[in-house]
């Protein structure tokens, strides 16, 4: 990956430059790129194509004449507080330095595991804007074409893809990748069965340890969730693939 730094008065931008065709160099990159990470950048320029629910509400984009790939789909995924704190405010963190902030730890931990071969959405680039002591940030990857979310499939999914589901979790923890919020919503399923692992914010590179059961416990409350007295069978499956001696990715 090609990885570029750029400042451009209170932005910062983190981005794969080999996703991008036509961008300058230096203050006139930072000028081309930082409004890619907004929405009214995007529906200005009619190339919102769906919307993800969500607490940051992502969107869909068509990138065209900005992608190198012609046929690429972006997720632009603005950073959005949950909590009693988002009463205080929504969208903004305390500064404690760029490589600190949650946009820039996301794409460098996504970047980090998609060479390491997880499958993970391809990062292309992230911007923080400064504000004296606070903070608001974008990130933006790749979609993953035809692609829906776990939860969305579960009253049809087989036992296989719920095995390679398994196989996949085992893989990014091998890594020693701590998903904090691993649910059926951040998992998942192309059109040939394949399973993804999504939105890596706030999460870490650790050494084995408790944690890993922590991550499979939230992810069958998330199962029992969307498929209610179903969740512990689905997990049964997940774990009976997560538990193989061999995890080919």
């Amino acid at each position: 990956m090609s990885i570029t730094y750029l400042q451009h008065a209170n932005a910062h931008i983190l981005y794969e430059a080999d996703q991008f065709c036509g961008i300058g160099q230096g203050a006139q990159a930072a000028q081309q790129l930082e409004p890619l990470f907004t929405t009214a950048y995007w529906q200005h320029q009619q190339a919102v194509i769906a919307k993800a629910p969500g607490r940051g509400e992502s969107l869909f984009v068509t990138p065209q004449n900005i992608a190198s790939d012609p046929n690429a789909q972006w997720v632009l995924r603005p950073y959005r507080r949950g909590g009693a704190i988002a009463r205080v405010s929504q969208q903004r963190y305390w500064w404690s330095g760029v490589n600190a902030t949650r946009a820039f730890r996301e794409f460098r931990l996504t970047a980090t595991l998609k060479e390491r071969g997880l499958a993970v959405p391809q990062p292309v680039g992230a911007c923080v804007w400064r504000a004296g002591l606070t903070y608001q940030a974008a990130f933006i990857s790749a979609r993953i074409a035809e692609a829906k979310p776990l939860a969305a499939l579960l009253d049809s999914i087989d036992t296989a893809t719920l095995e390679q589901t398994g196989r996949l979790i085992r893989d990014a923890h091998d890594l020693g990748l701590d998903h904090v919020d691993l649910n059926a919503r951040n998992l998942l399923i192309d059109k040939r069965g394949k399973p993804w692992i999504i939105d890596l914010d706030r999460c870490r590179l650790r050494t084995r340890g408790r944690w890993q059961d922590a991550n499979l416990q939230r992810l069958e409350r998330s199962l029992e969730k969307f498929a209610p007295q179903r969740g512990a069978a689905l997990l049964d499956d997940i774990r009976r693939g997560y538990q193989e001696t061999e995890t080919p990715r």
